[in-house]
Protein backbone atom coordinates (compact mmCIF):
# COMPACT_ATOMS: atom_id res chain seq x y z
CA UNK A 1 0.00 0.00 0.00
CA UNK A 2 1.82 3.25 -1.23
CA UNK A 3 -0.39 5.91 -0.18
CA UNK A 4 -3.62 5.71 2.13
CA UNK A 5 -4.48 9.30 2.54
CA UNK A 6 -3.04 11.90 5.38
CA UNK A 7 -5.45 11.61 8.03
CA UNK A 8 -3.12 11.90 11.07
CA UNK A 9 -3.49 15.68 10.71
CA UNK A 10 -7.01 14.91 10.94
CA UNK A 11 -7.18 13.33 14.13
CA UNK A 12 -4.80 15.90 15.59
CA UNK A 13 -6.98 18.31 14.78
CA UNK A 14 -10.10 16.41 15.72
CA UNK A 15 -8.89 16.32 19.39
CA UNK A 16 -6.94 19.71 19.86
CA UNK A 17 -11.02 20.65 19.26
CA UNK A 18 -12.30 18.25 21.85
CA UNK A 19 -9.41 18.66 24.44
CA UNK A 20 -9.59 22.30 24.04
CA UNK A 21 -12.17 23.12 26.58
CA UNK A 22 -10.30 21.96 29.84
CA UNK A 23 -7.10 23.24 29.82
CA UNK A 24 -8.85 26.81 27.86
CA UNK A 25 -11.64 26.55 31.11
CA UNK A 26 -10.39 28.99 34.04
CA UNK A 27 -8.47 31.47 31.26
CA UNK A 28 -12.23 31.50 29.53
CA UNK A 29 -13.95 32.33 32.99
CA UNK A 30 -11.43 34.73 34.14
CA UNK A 31 -11.40 36.43 31.09
CA UNK A 32 -14.82 36.27 29.73
CA UNK A 33 -17.29 36.23 33.00
CA UNK A 34 -19.39 33.56 31.90
CA UNK A 35 -20.67 31.74 34.76
CA UNK A 36 -20.84 27.97 35.14
CA UNK A 37 -24.26 27.18 32.80
CA UNK A 38 -22.85 29.42 29.99
CA UNK A 39 -19.74 28.07 30.19
CA UNK A 40 -20.96 24.08 30.22
CA UNK A 41 -23.21 25.54 27.24
CA UNK A 42 -19.70 26.66 25.06
CA UNK A 43 -18.23 23.28 25.96
CA UNK A 44 -21.70 21.13 24.68
CA UNK A 45 -22.06 23.59 21.37
CA UNK A 46 -19.65 21.98 20.44
CA UNK A 47 -21.83 18.77 19.87
CA UNK A 48 -24.71 20.53 18.86
CA UNK A 49 -22.84 21.62 15.96
CA UNK A 50 -22.16 17.73 15.80
CA UNK A 51 -25.46 16.99 15.84
CA UNK A 52 -26.21 19.27 12.51
CA UNK A 53 -22.67 17.57 10.76
CA UNK A 54 -24.08 14.22 11.80
CA UNK A 55 -26.76 15.03 10.03
CA UNK A 56 -25.67 16.02 7.19
CA UNK A 57 -22.58 13.80 7.01
CA UNK A 58 -24.07 11.09 4.91
CA UNK A 59 -25.48 13.06 2.38
CA UNK A 60 -22.32 15.19 1.81
CA UNK A 61 -19.85 12.43 1.78
CA UNK A 62 -22.18 10.96 -0.63
CA UNK A 63 -22.65 13.51 -2.84
CA UNK A 64 -18.74 15.10 -3.01
CA UNK A 65 -17.13 11.93 -1.83
CA UNK A 66 -14.71 11.56 1.47
CA UNK A 67 -12.25 13.65 0.05
CA UNK A 68 -14.45 16.58 -0.70
CA UNK A 69 -16.17 16.16 2.82
CA UNK A 70 -12.81 16.41 4.39
CA UNK A 71 -12.35 19.62 2.84
CA UNK A 72 -15.57 20.94 4.22
CA UNK A 73 -14.68 19.59 7.48
CA UNK A 74 -11.28 21.45 7.28
CA UNK A 75 -12.98 24.86 6.26
CA UNK A 76 -15.50 24.95 9.37
CA UNK A 77 -12.63 24.17 12.03
CA UNK A 78 -11.01 26.87 10.41
CA UNK A 79 -13.46 29.54 11.17
CA UNK A 80 -14.74 28.46 13.99
CA UNK A 81 -11.14 28.61 15.66
CA UNK A 82 -10.61 32.10 14.54
CA UNK A 83 -14.02 33.06 15.43
CA UNK A 84 -13.00 32.08 18.98
CA UNK A 85 -9.41 33.35 19.09
CA UNK A 86 -10.71 37.05 18.25
CA UNK A 87 -13.99 36.65 20.48
CA UNK A 88 -15.41 39.20 22.70
CA UNK A 89 -17.90 37.81 23.79
CA UNK A 90 -20.33 34.91 24.70
CA UNK A 91 -22.18 34.48 21.53
CA UNK A 92 -18.60 34.63 19.36
CA UNK A 93 -17.35 32.53 21.41
CA UNK A 94 -20.32 30.16 21.22
CA UNK A 95 -20.31 30.68 17.38
CA UNK A 96 -17.02 29.38 16.72
CA UNK A 97 -17.24 26.22 18.56
CA UNK A 98 -20.35 25.57 17.44
CA UNK A 99 -18.55 25.84 13.78
CA UNK A 100 -15.82 23.03 14.93
CA UNK A 101 -19.03 20.90 15.76
CA UNK A 102 -20.05 20.59 12.66
CA UNK A 103 -16.60 19.69 11.57
CA UNK A 104 -16.69 17.03 14.02
CA UNK A 105 -19.84 15.98 13.08
CA UNK A 106 -18.59 15.38 9.47
CA UNK A 107 -15.67 14.20 10.19
CA UNK A 108 -15.79 11.46 13.17
CA UNK A 109 -17.65 9.67 10.57
CA UNK A 110 -16.39 10.02 7.21
CA UNK A 111 -12.68 9.60 8.14
CA UNK A 112 -12.80 6.18 9.43
CA UNK A 113 -14.91 5.32 6.92
CA UNK A 114 -12.27 6.57 4.35
CA UNK A 115 -9.53 4.46 5.98
CA UNK A 116 -11.69 1.22 6.29
CA UNK A 117 -12.60 1.73 2.37
CA UNK A 118 -8.96 2.42 1.36
CA UNK A 119 -7.20 -0.03 3.27
CA UNK A 120 -6.32 -3.52 2.75
CA UNK A 121 -8.51 -6.06 5.25
CA UNK A 122 -5.25 -7.09 7.10
CA UNK A 123 -4.26 -3.80 7.96
CA UNK A 124 -7.61 -2.29 7.89
CA UNK A 125 -7.84 -2.74 11.82
CA UNK A 126 -4.14 -0.89 13.01
CA UNK A 127 -4.90 2.36 10.00
CA UNK A 128 -8.52 3.25 11.86
CA UNK A 129 -6.99 2.54 15.12
CA UNK A 130 -3.71 4.79 14.10
CA UNK A 131 -6.27 7.84 13.31
CA UNK A 132 -7.15 7.21 16.65
CA UNK A 133 -4.30 7.33 18.13
CA UNK A 134 -4.00 10.62 16.79
CA UNK A 135 -7.02 11.36 17.93
CA UNK A 136 -5.62 10.95 21.36
CA UNK A 137 -2.37 12.54 20.94
CA UNK A 138 -4.35 15.84 19.54
CA UNK A 139 -5.88 15.64 23.23
CA UNK A 140 -2.68 15.19 24.84
CA UNK A 141 -0.93 17.56 23.24
CA UNK A 142 -3.67 19.98 23.81
CA UNK A 143 -3.78 19.64 26.94
CA UNK A 144 0.25 20.17 27.78
CA UNK A 145 0.72 23.19 24.94
CA UNK A 146 -2.43 24.65 27.09
CA UNK A 147 -1.23 24.31 30.21
CA UNK A 148 1.66 27.13 29.55
CA UNK A 149 -0.35 28.87 26.63
CA UNK A 150 -2.78 31.64 26.46
CA UNK A 151 -6.68 29.89 25.18
CA UNK A 152 -6.43 32.55 22.30
CA UNK A 153 -3.54 31.63 21.29
CA UNK A 154 -3.96 27.60 21.58
CA UNK A 155 -6.99 28.41 19.63
CA UNK A 156 -4.61 29.52 16.77
CA UNK A 157 -2.65 27.31 16.89
CA UNK A 158 -5.28 24.83 16.26
CA UNK A 159 -5.58 25.72 12.55
CA UNK A 160 -2.23 24.89 12.09
CA UNK A 161 -3.34 20.76 11.11
CA UNK A 162 -6.51 22.01 9.71
CA UNK A 163 -4.48 24.43 6.81
CA UNK A 164 -1.40 21.39 6.62
CA UNK A 165 -5.09 19.00 5.27
CA UNK A 166 -6.49 22.00 3.18
CA UNK A 167 -3.67 21.39 1.12
CA UNK A 168 -2.49 17.49 1.48
CA UNK A 169 -6.52 16.26 0.50
CA UNK A 170 -5.31 17.26 -2.85
CA UNK A 171 -2.93 14.61 -2.95
CA UNK A 172 -4.62 11.94 -1.54
CA UNK A 173 -6.94 9.53 -3.76
CA UNK A 174 -10.53 9.25 -3.49
CA UNK A 175 -12.44 5.89 -1.62
CA UNK A 176 -12.15 3.18 -4.62
CA UNK A 177 -16.02 2.00 -3.36
CA UNK A 178 -17.67 5.53 -3.21
CA UNK A 179 -15.98 5.54 -7.05
CA UNK A 180 -17.99 2.58 -7.83
CA UNK A 181 -20.89 3.68 -6.12
CA UNK A 182 -21.14 6.56 -8.47
CA UNK A 183 -20.20 4.62 -11.80
CA UNK A 184 -16.98 5.91 -11.91
CA UNK A 185 -14.90 2.56 -12.87
CA UNK A 186 -12.40 3.97 -14.61
CA UNK A 187 -10.68 6.27 -12.26
CA UNK A 188 -11.82 3.12 -9.16
CA UNK A 189 -8.85 0.90 -10.52
CA UNK A 190 -6.74 3.99 -10.88
CA UNK A 191 -7.28 5.02 -7.53
CA UNK A 192 -6.58 1.04 -6.20
CA UNK A 193 -3.17 1.72 -8.34
CA UNK A 194 -2.32 4.37 -6.49
CA UNK A 195 -3.08 2.98 -3.29
CA UNK A 196 -2.14 -0.34 -4.06
CA UNK A 197 1.21 0.72 -5.93
CA UNK A 198 1.84 1.04 -9.64
CA UNK A 199 2.85 -2.26 -10.09
CA UNK A 200 0.18 -4.16 -7.97
CA UNK A 201 -2.49 -6.18 -9.67
CA UNK A 202 -5.93 -4.42 -8.83
CA UNK A 203 -8.20 -6.13 -10.73
CA UNK A 204 -9.30 -8.95 -8.85
CA UNK A 205 -10.04 -6.36 -5.81
CA UNK A 206 -11.96 -3.60 -8.54
CA UNK A 207 -14.11 -6.69 -9.57
CA UNK A 208 -15.30 -7.52 -5.96
CA UNK A 209 -15.77 -3.95 -5.24
CA UNK A 210 -17.99 -3.35 -8.49
CA UNK A 211 -19.89 -6.63 -8.65
CA UNK A 212 -20.86 -6.44 -5.17
CA UNK A 213 -21.63 -2.49 -5.32
CA UNK A 214 -23.85 -3.64 -8.50
CA UNK A 215 -25.57 -6.27 -6.66
CA UNK A 216 -26.52 -3.62 -3.35
CA UNK A 217 -27.57 -0.84 -6.42
CA UNK A 218 -29.99 -3.79 -7.30
CA UNK A 219 -32.03 -3.42 -4.10
CA UNK A 220 -35.00 -1.11 -3.40
CA UNK A 221 -34.24 2.44 -1.98
CA UNK A 222 -36.40 3.83 0.17
CA UNK A 223 -34.27 6.72 2.02
CA UNK A 224 -33.74 6.61 5.31
CA UNK A 225 -36.72 4.15 5.84
CA UNK A 226 -35.02 1.66 4.27
CA UNK A 227 -32.49 1.83 7.32
CA UNK A 228 -35.55 0.41 9.35
CA UNK A 229 -35.92 -2.44 7.00
CA UNK A 230 -35.73 -6.20 8.81
CA UNK A 231 -32.24 -7.08 6.86
CA UNK A 232 -30.43 -3.88 8.25
CA UNK A 233 -31.95 -4.38 11.95
CA UNK A 234 -28.91 -6.28 13.04
CA UNK A 235 -26.21 -3.71 11.36
CA UNK A 236 -28.45 -0.75 13.22
CA UNK A 237 -28.28 -1.57 16.26
CA UNK A 238 -24.73 -2.79 16.45
CA UNK A 239 -24.07 0.66 15.24
CA UNK A 240 -26.36 2.74 17.35
CA UNK A 241 -25.65 0.80 20.42
CA UNK A 242 -21.76 1.31 20.01
CA UNK A 243 -22.00 4.83 19.60
CA UNK A 244 -24.45 5.09 22.76
CA UNK A 245 -22.34 3.21 24.88
CA UNK A 246 -19.49 4.92 23.92
CA UNK A 247 -20.73 8.64 24.89
CA UNK A 248 -22.88 7.58 27.56
CA UNK A 249 -19.73 5.96 29.20
CA UNK A 250 -18.62 9.25 30.27
CA UNK A 251 -15.90 9.75 27.32
CA UNK A 252 -16.63 13.67 26.97
CA UNK A 253 -17.22 14.24 31.06
CA UNK A 254 -13.81 12.96 31.13
CA UNK A 255 -11.72 14.80 28.12
CA UNK A 256 -13.64 18.36 28.50
CA UNK A 257 -13.61 19.01 32.10
CA UNK A 258 -10.46 17.00 33.09
CA UNK A 259 -8.69 20.23 35.06
CA UNK A 260 -11.41 20.42 36.78
CA UNK A 261 -11.75 17.35 37.91
CA UNK A 262 -8.07 16.99 38.88
CA UNK A 263 -8.52 20.03 41.05
CA UNK A 264 -11.64 18.66 42.66
CA UNK A 265 -9.89 16.06 43.54
CA UNK A 266 -7.08 18.24 45.17
CA UNK A 267 -4.82 17.15 42.34
CA UNK A 268 -2.57 19.91 40.77
CA UNK A 269 -4.06 20.04 37.23
CA UNK A 270 -1.00 20.63 35.53
CA UNK A 271 0.65 17.33 36.93
CA UNK A 272 -2.49 15.49 36.65
CA UNK A 273 -2.86 15.85 32.43
CA UNK A 274 0.91 15.27 31.99
CA UNK A 275 0.21 12.33 33.36
CA UNK A 276 -2.85 11.38 31.67
CA UNK A 277 -1.70 12.83 28.27
CA UNK A 278 1.79 10.17 28.81
CA UNK A 279 0.26 7.35 29.48
CA UNK A 280 -2.42 7.83 26.66
CA UNK A 281 -0.09 8.45 23.95
CA UNK A 282 1.74 4.88 24.60
CA UNK A 283 -1.37 3.32 25.08
CA UNK A 284 -2.62 4.71 21.98
CA UNK A 285 0.19 3.13 19.89
CA UNK A 286 -0.02 -0.24 21.97
CA UNK A 287 -3.74 -0.31 20.66
CA UNK A 288 -2.18 -0.02 17.58
CA UNK A 289 -0.28 -3.90 17.20
CA UNK A 290 -3.45 -5.04 19.49
CA UNK A 291 -6.82 -4.55 17.27
CA UNK A 292 -5.45 -6.62 14.34
CA UNK A 293 -4.07 -9.28 16.71
CA UNK A 294 -6.37 -9.71 18.93
CA UNK A 295 -9.51 -8.71 16.95
CA UNK A 296 -11.81 -6.44 17.67
CA UNK A 297 -14.81 -8.21 20.01
CA UNK A 298 -12.02 -9.81 22.98
CA UNK A 299 -9.79 -6.06 22.99
CA UNK A 300 -13.14 -4.59 23.07
CA UNK A 301 -14.50 -6.39 25.87
CA UNK A 302 -11.08 -6.05 28.05
CA UNK A 303 -10.99 -2.65 27.68
CA UNK A 304 -15.16 -2.19 27.74
CA UNK A 305 -14.35 -3.54 31.59
CA UNK A 306 -11.94 -1.66 32.26
CA UNK A 307 -13.14 1.36 31.64
CA UNK A 308 -15.70 0.37 33.79
CA UNK A 309 -13.46 -0.15 36.46
CA UNK A 310 -11.83 2.91 35.96
CA UNK A 311 -15.15 5.23 36.11
CA UNK A 312 -15.85 3.06 39.22
CA UNK A 313 -12.39 3.58 41.37
CA UNK A 314 -12.77 7.62 40.24
CA UNK A 315 -16.33 7.18 42.23
CA UNK A 316 -14.95 5.75 44.69
CA UNK A 317 -11.87 8.00 45.54
CA UNK A 318 -14.96 11.21 45.54
CA UNK A 319 -17.74 9.31 47.66
CA UNK A 320 -14.52 8.84 50.21
CA UNK A 321 -13.50 12.16 50.39
CA UNK A 322 -17.06 12.98 50.81
CA UNK A 323 -17.34 11.00 53.66
CA UNK A 324 -13.97 12.69 54.80
CA UNK A 325 -12.21 9.04 54.69
CA UNK A 326 -8.78 8.57 53.91
CA UNK A 327 -7.94 11.78 53.10
CA UNK A 328 -4.21 10.83 52.25
CA UNK A 329 -5.32 8.56 49.60
CA UNK A 330 -8.30 9.81 47.67
CA UNK A 331 -6.27 12.34 45.31
CA UNK A 332 -3.91 8.92 44.28
CA UNK A 333 -7.20 7.18 44.06
CA UNK A 334 -9.03 9.73 41.91
CA UNK A 335 -5.65 10.35 39.90
CA UNK A 336 -5.49 6.23 39.09
CA UNK A 337 -9.27 6.07 38.31
CA UNK A 338 -8.61 8.43 35.65
CA UNK A 339 -5.90 6.83 34.04
CA UNK A 340 -7.11 3.67 34.18
CA UNK A 341 -10.12 4.95 32.65
CA UNK A 342 -8.01 6.98 29.47
CA UNK A 343 -5.40 4.18 29.40
CA UNK A 344 -8.21 1.49 28.50
CA UNK A 345 -9.93 3.50 26.57
CA UNK A 346 -7.42 4.07 23.89
CA UNK A 347 -6.32 0.72 23.78
CA UNK A 348 -10.27 -0.40 22.90
CA UNK A 349 -13.33 1.70 23.27
CA UNK A 350 -12.16 5.04 22.44
CA UNK A 351 -11.54 3.80 19.36
CA UNK A 352 -12.84 0.14 18.05
CA UNK A 353 -16.36 1.59 17.62
CA UNK A 354 -15.49 3.87 14.93
CA UNK A 355 -13.62 0.55 13.26
CA UNK A 356 -16.37 -1.44 13.58
CA UNK A 357 -19.29 1.30 12.65
CA UNK A 358 -17.40 2.01 9.23
CA UNK A 359 -17.02 -1.92 8.86
CA UNK A 360 -20.70 -3.14 8.82
CA UNK A 361 -22.35 -1.36 6.96
CA UNK A 362 -22.57 -1.63 2.94
CA UNK A 363 -22.24 0.98 0.56
CA UNK A 364 -25.69 1.57 -0.53
CA UNK A 365 -27.07 2.44 2.83
CA UNK A 366 -23.48 3.95 4.39
CA UNK A 367 -24.21 7.43 3.65
CA UNK A 368 -27.37 7.32 5.30
CA UNK A 369 -26.43 4.77 8.53
CA UNK A 370 -23.01 6.83 8.95
CA UNK A 371 -25.11 10.36 9.55
CA UNK A 372 -27.91 8.06 12.09
CA UNK A 373 -24.75 6.41 14.05
CA UNK A 374 -22.92 9.67 13.86
CA UNK A 375 -26.06 11.77 15.26
CA UNK A 376 -26.20 9.53 18.01
CA UNK A 377 -22.89 9.68 19.03
CA UNK A 378 -23.53 14.01 18.53
CA UNK A 379 -26.49 13.76 20.61
CA UNK A 380 -25.19 11.83 23.38
CA UNK A 381 -21.89 13.66 23.45
CA UNK A 382 -23.89 16.99 23.62
CA UNK A 383 -25.94 15.46 26.57
CA UNK A 384 -22.66 14.02 28.59
CA UNK A 385 -21.12 17.43 27.86
CA UNK A 386 -23.77 19.53 28.99
CA UNK A 387 -25.03 17.60 32.04
CA UNK A 388 -21.56 16.66 33.37
CA UNK A 389 -20.95 19.72 35.49
CA UNK A 390 -24.55 19.62 36.87
CA UNK A 391 -24.42 16.03 37.66
CA UNK A 392 -20.68 16.31 39.36
CA UNK A 393 -22.46 19.29 41.82
CA UNK A 394 -25.06 17.31 42.85
CA UNK A 395 -22.77 14.07 43.37
CA UNK A 396 -18.92 13.70 42.45
CA UNK A 397 -19.13 10.15 42.92
CA UNK A 398 -22.52 9.56 41.81
CA UNK A 399 -21.20 10.91 37.76
CA UNK A 400 -18.89 8.10 37.63
CA UNK A 401 -20.61 5.17 38.98
CA UNK A 402 -23.69 6.33 36.36
CA UNK A 403 -20.39 6.07 33.87
CA UNK A 404 -19.32 2.35 35.16
CA UNK A 405 -22.80 0.99 35.23
CA UNK A 406 -23.48 2.10 31.20
CA UNK A 407 -19.98 0.83 30.56
CA UNK A 408 -20.64 -2.19 32.51
CA UNK A 409 -24.07 -3.08 30.49
CA UNK A 410 -21.46 -2.37 27.12
CA UNK A 411 -20.09 -5.46 28.30
CA UNK A 412 -23.13 -7.44 27.88
CA UNK A 413 -24.30 -5.63 24.38
CA UNK A 414 -20.66 -6.39 23.17
CA UNK A 415 -20.71 -9.96 24.05
CA UNK A 416 -24.30 -10.61 22.77
CA UNK A 417 -24.21 -8.63 19.12
CA UNK A 418 -21.32 -7.52 18.14
CA UNK A 419 -19.72 -9.43 15.52
CA UNK A 420 -15.86 -9.91 14.90
CA UNK A 421 -14.54 -8.29 11.45
CA UNK A 422 -10.89 -8.87 11.91
CA UNK A 423 -9.21 -10.53 8.18
CA UNK A 424 -12.02 -10.17 6.13
CA UNK A 425 -12.87 -7.51 3.38
CA UNK A 426 -15.70 -4.85 3.84
CA UNK A 427 -17.53 -7.31 1.25
CA UNK A 428 -17.54 -10.27 3.03
CA UNK A 429 -18.23 -9.33 6.08
CA UNK A 430 -21.04 -7.28 4.77
CA UNK A 431 -22.36 -10.64 3.50
CA UNK A 432 -21.73 -12.73 6.49
CA UNK A 433 -23.72 -10.29 8.48
CA UNK A 434 -26.82 -10.30 5.89
CA UNK A 435 -27.04 -14.16 5.19
CA UNK A 436 -27.08 -15.34 9.45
Amino acid sequence: MKKGGNYSGEALKFDSVVGYTSPAEFGILDESGLSLAEYSFFGSVLTIGGIVGAASCGKIADLVGRRGAIWVSNALYIGGLVAIALSKSAWSLDLGRLLMGVGIGILAYVVPVYIAEITPKNFRGAFVSLFVAMTGCGISVTYVIGSVCDWRILALLGTIPCLIQLLGAFFISESPRWLAKVGREKELEVALKLLRGKNADVSHEAAEITEYTEHLDQLAEDGIKELFQQKYACVVIVGVGLMALLQFGGLNGYAYYMNSTLESAGISSGVGSVAASVVRIIMNICGLFLVDKSGRRPLFLVSSTGVCLGSFITGLSFLLQGFHLGKEITPSLALAGILVFLIILAVGVGGIPWIIVAEIFPVNIKGRAGSLVNLVSSVGSWIVAYTFNFLFEWSSAGVFFIYAIIAGLGVVFIAKLVPETKGRTLEEIQASIFTQ
